[in-house]
């Protein structure tokens, strides 16, 4: 498994009502998508030499029972489940393809932070 990028997930009480903050405000004017409990800004510049900078505003995950602190896109969410489950690490919302097209699951960190694990389709 390789780690393709990790963002952050910032817990929201409304899409909505956080939306202008993060794109007026601090810039973040791409929409790259908007479910309605989960949405993705990204700098317009987003080719800036340091990477992607974005945040994920989550007004409470639709399919998982605990919202999660960041989301790791890797490059196979198979693997990566079966390595968090050798590893005996706590599952939290299992490997499931999820209606809008994402693979994923959610593990519980040792400290106690859960992480969204995902892979985009191709």
């Amino acid at each position: 498994m390789r780690v393709i990028r990790i963002l952050p997930n910032l817990p929201v009480a409304g899409i909505d009502a956080a939306k202008g903050f993060y794109t007026d405000f601090l810039g973040l004017g791409t929409e790259e998508f908007n479910l309605g409990w989960v949405a993705r800004y990204t700098s317009p510049d987003t080719d800036n030499g340091v990477g992607t900078t974005a945040v994920q505003l989550v007004s409470g995950d639709a399919t998982a029972p605990e919202d999660s602190v960041i989301s790791v896109q890797v490059d196979d969410v198979d693997a990566a489940y079966a390595e968090a489950q050798r590893l005996g690490y706590e599952i939290v919302h299992p490997l499931t393809t999820e209606p809008w097209g994402v693979r994923r699951f959610f593990v519980r960190a040792p400290d106690g932070n859960v992480i969204n694990v995902a892979a985009h389709r191709s």
